[in-house]
């Protein structure tokens, strides 16, 4: 793992990070396009070829029935399924402190806060507020492949109910017609009874534009590889989205305090993901960065996944040694960092210099696995420097806010020469003459 200290090397390594998931380009995008394109005209029948081609060969339905959800879900090894639901509450608990209600007020109420002396004169007794409605029907795609995720299946559903979501339908790959228990065991837990065996764009596609079988979804939620992360931007504006994931990634700040063995490990834990996965650690000390590239070369030989954590580490992974944490902060900022650890003497102090991070890990025993599967707090994160202005899923992703006006005679006459006059300033007559009908005086 290289040690960066100069300014010239560190910009050089960040320009490489941040082109790490433009892979692919235009020729991946034609391929998506051309499936989703395919599912929208021809539904299911396009839906099933691409499965065959893809996942499995003999596939003949895409609908997972409940029997076949508890089927699977009962092979589930039953320690782990309770991990689960412990997990599964912690989730639950966390994301409803995260609903938002609906609110209402007279504007005569504005007089409580500081307004400019010219709007004084305008407060009425208007109603004004703000309703907050779940939406109707979201998608969750869980990922399948090399590895599959229960987690995955928490962390995007459980966001949804608790926002009121009324229909919540999963996707999930079956590559080879593999089903795995454990994501049917969290399927089940929760309740869920619609669920369909695809993946890929072609899931994107049903999900977005709906099929003889599947209803279109208001909302697609949950990570893919770069071919569902494609769909997902395409598709965008037929239907939400929840944000475009790209490739994993840690950022440790820390001092000389910090225990080199819980930051190798907590670097690898990323690192291990994919080959494309970015580990850095932003230090002010020599010895520790030194102590720490040590420990991740004795501890990733006993890894199962050490060639991919070992190109990953080689790519996108840094220690970089600055002059002092206020330094290590701005660069972390810069950065925006999926998941930011800071293990400092005081991580308290540090915490007030963030401004950019997806999930924010407070001291040494405080690792980002964490977060992955049972503190509460979501681990769908904002990537590739998206942390500036996406936040975690959650339960404020699954709800609309609609304004709500209703103004009485009085009120209406306070605002109507303002409104008027900007109307008319606008070119647009028409909006004018809303007011104008109600303010002229009727003949007699």
């Amino acid at each position: 793992m290289r040690i960066i200290k100069k300014t010239k090397d560190i910009k050089i390594f960040l320009s490489a990070l941040r082109k790490r998931a433009s892979g692919g380009g235009s020729a991946i995008e034609r391929v998506v396009n051309s499936i989703l394109s395919d599912v929208k005209k021809n539904g299911d029948e396009a839906v099933l070829r691409y499965t065959r081609k893809f996942d499995c060969e003999n596939a003949k339905s895409l609908t997972l029935k409940p029997s076949e959800i508890t089927k699977f879900a009962d092979k589930a090894d039953r320690k782990i399924v309770k991990a689960l639901e412990f997990s599964a509450e912690r989730i639950r608990r966390f994301h409803e402190m995260q609903k938002e209600e609906s609110w209402l007020v007279r504007d005569s109420e504005y007089r409580k806060l500081p307004a400019n002396k010219n709007t004084n004169s305008a407060f009425s007794n208007a109603l004004l507020g703000q309703l907050i409605r779940p939406i109707e029907r979201a998608g969750v795609y869980v990922p399948g492949g090399k590895a599959s995720y229960p987690s995955s299946v928490l962390m995007n559903v459980i966001p949804a109910q608790a926002a009121g979501v009324k229909e919540i339908a999963v996707c999930v790959p079956t590559p080879q017609g593999e089903i795995n228990p454990y994501v049917m065991a969290a399927i089940e837990m929760l309740g869920i009874k619609e669920a369909y065996r695809i993946g890929g764009a072609q899931a994107v596609g049903a999900m977005a534009y709906g099929t003889q079988t599947i209803k279109r979804v208001d909302k697609i939620v949950g990570p893919g590889n770069i071919y569902v992360a494609a769909a997902k931007r395409m598709v965008f504006g037929e239907v939400d989205i929840d944000m475009i994931a790209g490739p994993s990634e840690i950022l440790i700040i820390a001092d000389a305090s910090a225990t080199p063995a819980f930051i190798a490990a907590d670097l690898l834990s990323q690192a291990e993901h994919d080959e494309l996965a970015s580990s850095i650690l932003i230090t002010d000390s020599k010895i520790l960065a030194e102590d720490v590239g040590r420990e991740i070369e004795r501890q990733i030989a006993r890894l199962k996944r050490r060639a991919i954590a070992g190109k990953s580490l080689k790519n996108y992974g840094a220690v970089i040694i600055v002059g002092n944490i206020g330094n290590a902060v701005k660069l972390s900022n810069d950065i925006a960092p999926e998941h930011l650890e800071i293990m400092t003497e005081t991580p308290a102090a540090v915490l007030p210099g963030i401004k950019n991070a997806g999930a924010i890990f407070l001291g040494r025993w405080t690792p980002e696995a964490l977060g992955d599967y049972s503190a509460g707090p979501n681990h769908t994160l904002p990537t590739g420097g998206t942390a500036r202005f996406f936040s975690p899923l959650g339960v404020y992703d699954f709800v609309k806010r609609s304004s709500l006006l209703s103004f009485t005679r009085e009120g209406f006459m306070k605002l109507a020469k303002t409104v008027e006059t900007i109307a008319d300033i606008e070119g647009l007559e028409a909006h004018g003459n809303t007011i104008r009908v109600r303010t002229a005086k009727k003949k007699s």
